[in-house]
């Protein structure tokens, strides 16, 4: 009898991909799927460790799968977590079998293999492992692993490394294994792509160019502001999925200086508007810290004042995480934690609203729809399980395109026919 595996993933879309070629590994490795955590032989966890958050959500998880494995099952936990903590996850953590971080020994196997790792599991560098055909259909492609940045807020760089971008030929190589309709490409720092490579030359341009000639959308993750050239936004247009996803994280000069972060709100804004000229139908989307070390009311005001400036389609809205080791976690001016929940509910409204009637403008109008799954399609303005959808009729069929017009819109979401 064939032995299964329970694979869970916690954290952001690059982990997804990590999780795709793990399960490959395993599958390749004569392993089944297992429904329930009850019925796997190996049970894996892929954390998240950004902040303490998701710290928590990953320990959590960890205890709660480990009450639920079946007796003598293996449980692994690997990810961001593992590299960060290994040591200190072990020790704290008797339940678990296994702590092995991605850079170290992956854990895709029992033991069965003659593996090159301290435990006998085997040794993978897993930003090239191959992976099972995508389940839906669109799918997140990693293109590097790692990033060069010294951003104040960010421990990434501590246990990711420096920046490693694949080949333009394996990532072209894993597309068509995939088989899916829309890629989404993700990094740390996406629109640097090829900088590491040889002559410090990024070439995120001809990577979106070649794999849109290979599938019907291309969309990015995380574009670094100031590498958003206009070589850049014509590549995006392109593709006919004008989405442009900025990694601001605040708009005061001052404050984005503490976090060493290029640019401010007159800055964001000029390139925002330059490119609706240039594409009325371009949809943004861009996340936030709030409560940043050294945060004023002032800081506050100017962000709540971009905001309704830019008219973002979508917006993510964080409480700043302390975390060890960073520049950030040496800065003083810390923002009581009242003041920034305070904060992050006053801006969480005033963008509420902004979506909610960037949605009721969309009324009326026809949009080209990917349906991912019964019932439910999204638009290029809609990226995969962090923005709203469109309810479409049941009867078309999944992975199918389909030219609709928008009959109505309730928050985040649209319904069209």
């Amino acid at each position: 009898m064939a032995r299964r595996f329970f694979l869970q993933t916690l954290g952001c879309p690059k982990n997804d991909v990590d999780s795709d070629k793990l399960a490959g590994a395993l599958l390749a490795d004569g392993f089944e799927r297992a429904e329930a955590v009850a019925e796997a032989d190996l049970v894996v966890v892929n954390t998240c460790a950004f902040v303490e958050e998701a710290r928590q959500e990953s320990i959590d998880t960890i205890l709660a799968l480990a009450g639920e494995r079946a007796t003598g099952s293996r449980l692994v936990v690997t990810g961001c977590l593992a590299e960060r903590y290994g040591d200190e996850l072990a020790a704290a953590l008797p339940e678990v079998d296994e702590v092995a971080g991605f850079a170290s020994a992956v854990p895709v196997t029992l033991g069965r293999r003659a593996g090159a790792g301290p435990s006998g599991l085997p040794a993978f560098d897993l930003l090239h492992l191959t992976r099972p055909r995508a389940s839906a259909p669109w799918a997140y492609v990693k293109v590097a692993e790692g990033c060069d940045r010294a951003c104040g807020f960010c421990a990434i760089p501590s246990f990711r490394g420096r920046q490693r971008s694949r080949s333009i030929a394996a990532i072209l190589d894993e597309v068509g294994e995939l088989e899916a309709r829309e890629i989404v490409l993700v990094a740390q720092d996406l629109a640097a792509y090829g900088r590491d490579q040889g002559r410090g030359e990024r070439r995120i341009v001809p990577l979106v160019e070649a794999v849109a000639r290979q599938v019907e959308r291309v969309r990015l993750l995380y574009l670094y502001p100031s590498d958003l050239t206009d070589a850049l936004v014509d590549a995006v247009c392109a593709t006919g999925v004008p989405y442009f996803d900025l990694s601001l994280q605040h708009v005061s000069a001052p404050l984005l200086r503490r976090m060493r972060r290029w640019g401010d709100g007159g800055r964001f804004l000029d390139r925002i508007r330059a490119i609706r000229v240039r594409e009325p139908a371009a949809a943004f989307r861009s996340n936030f810290i709030v409560g940043y070390p050294g945060e004023t009311e002032d800081d506050h005001d100017r962000l709540l004042d971009f905001l309704e400036d830019a008219s973002l389609d979508w917006c993510g809205l964080f409480a700043y995480s302390r975390e060890a080791g960073t520049h950030a976690a040496t800065l003083d001016g810390a923002v009581p934690s009242g003041l920034v929940a305070e904060r992050l509910g006053e801006l969480r409204e005033r963008q509420d609203a902004i979506t909610a009637a960037k949605r009721d403008e969309l009324i009326g109008s026809e949009v080209r729809v990917l349906v991912d799954a019964p019932g439910v399609g999204r638009s290029h303005r809609e990226a995969p399980e962090i923005d709203g959808v469109i309810e479409v009729p049941a009867t078309l069929a999944v992975g199918s395109f389909a030219t609709l017009t928008v009959t109505g819109a309730a928050g985040p979401d649209l319904e069209a026919a």
